[in-house]
């Protein structure tokens, strides 16, 4: 078996490796194999029987964690296996913590140290009482939108809204009574300036001809409340390009991406950001593609597909995702994603494509134009089967030798050489089969 998440070998020990069952039992425990080597080839121990005796106390006295030592004994030799269990309280070693991710090991420091911190105490970052704040300080135009909005949505009782400023925040959680503090999410969500305690809360958008060629650009900042509201209304007017058409002699305009997505994809990543990252929502706008980007993971042991899926995910700021949903923004924590999809199918173009590579977090809405594909190596035959699906929501194999005047063999091949990364074949071979866009039940997912 080959080192993973929870497997690690080393050929001989060190008390350096100390490192290691620490970093197991800050994540989600493991075990470490002495007498190993990297390819999972038993080198023996020749001093299998002194490490027996030895590790369980040194284990215990350095890192106060009880763990299973078992030997081995095999043809190709000895070696030893630290059986180490997930602790639900940080683990430090010489004042020092670590953290196993993947196959390897991170001392956390800083933001990350923190963060940790907090998660080992039930805690969520934006929970944290700040001091030296309090809900006189917070905008007073920002809570009587808040009251409307939530009026609205009637998601909060009538008595909670009536009531001042302080009872309001109780009433949504974000004040702490046995702190006598407010939470880090109501100055996110009420203070007139965030950014004075909080680094990087701001949204950036800009707008490109290509990626390096920057056109215009604007800061959207203010609460969170405030940011959602005016950059939703830049991307509706300022970043939208519209289709102009003519019906019974009325002027229509559509947009090249459907509201509700853009809206889906804004709120999205306010609610999902790491804020302690201090680094701004960014928004890439294009011609014919809207990039919405912003750090922060999602919750542990979830992926994009799972939040794909029709149940709610765990939002990465509780508080803030409660406010959000009390005053009607969103349905329902992790919905979103699926409204995406969804939007993008009404309004004929491609499922969106949601990009999670941590600390990152990423959704691309993208309108397929003849110019992008043939900028991204595509023939015209593909082409033209790509915009087909856009518009139409299929193809099937008589359709591409219509439209591409080929032979069904040739047909076949087409739609074979789109498979591997453009569209997905639903149903068996023969009549009745068609193509949709890849992963269009579930948007397009990259990890």
């Amino acid at each position: 078996m080959s080192e993973q998440q929870n497997i690690e070998y080393k050929q001989s020990w060190h008390d350096d490796y100390l490192k290691w069952v620490c970093g197991f039992a800050n994540a989600q425990g493991g075990n470490l194999f002495i007498g190993i080597d990297d390819k999972g080839q038993i080198k023996s121990l020749s001093n299998a029987k002194k490490l027996m005796e030895d590790l369980p106390n040194q284990i215990r006295d350095l890192l106060g964690l009880m763990v299973d030592v078992n030997f081995h004994r095999t043809k190709g030799g000895d070696y030893i296996e630290i059986v180490v269990e997930p602790y639900p309280f940080p683990i430090s070693l010489r004042g020092k913590y670590y953290y196993r991710s993947g196959s390897t090991l991170q001392e956390l420091k800083g933001v990350a140290l923190a963060k940790f911190l907090l998660q080992r105490q039930g805690k969520k970052w934006d929970g944290v009482p700040i001091p030296n704040v309090t809900a006189d300080d917070l905008k007073n135009d920002t809570f009587d939108f808040f009251r409307k909005k939530a009026s609205k949505s009637k998601r909060l009782e009538p008595e909670d809204l009536e009531g001042t400023k302080q009872e309001l925040l109780e009433s949504l959680q974000l004040y702490l009574e046995d702190h006598k503090m407010i939470k880090r999410a109501a100055v996110l969500l009420f203070h007139p300036n965030p950014e004075k305690y909080i680094t990087g809360a701001n949204i950036k958008i800009g707008f490109f001809e290509s990626d390096d060629a920057l056109k215009f650009q604007d800061e959207v900042k203010g609460n969170l409340l405030e940011q959602a509201e005016k950059a939703l209304d830049l991307l509706k007017t300022k970043y939208s390009q519209a289709i102009i058409s003519y019906h019974n002699g009325s002027r229509e305009e559509t947009l090249n991406f459907p509201e509700e997505a853009i809206r889906e994809a804004l709120y999205n990543a306010i609610v999902h950001k790491d804020y302690s990252s201090g680094i701004p929502i960014q928004i890439s706008v294009y011609p014919h593609k809207m990039i919405f980007w912003n750090e922060g993971q999602l919750p542990e042991n979830w992926t994009v597909e799972k939040l794909t899926q029709k149940h709610p995910s765990k939002p990465h700021n509780p508080d803030i995702a409660n406010t959000f949903f009390r005053a009607g923004y969103i349905e329902s924590w992790g919905r979103g994603t699926i409204k995406m999809i969804n939007a993008c199918k009404t309004h004929k173009i491609a499922p969106p494509i949601f990009l999670n590579l941590p600390p990152d977090f990423q959704v691309e809405l993208i309108k397929h134009t003849d110019k992008g594909l043939k900028e991204s190596g595509l023939k015209e035959e593909l082409r033209k089967i790509i915009l087909h699906i856009q518009e139409n929501g299929s193809i099937s194999n008589s359709e591409v030798q219509t439209i591409c005047n080929v032979s069904k063999a040739t047909s076949t091949r087409y739609l074979g050489e789109l498979e591997a990364e453009w569209i997905d074949k639903i149903g068996s071979t023969g009549v009745g089969t068609f193509y949709v866009f890849k992963g269009l039940s579930k948007g397009s997912i990259k990890e």
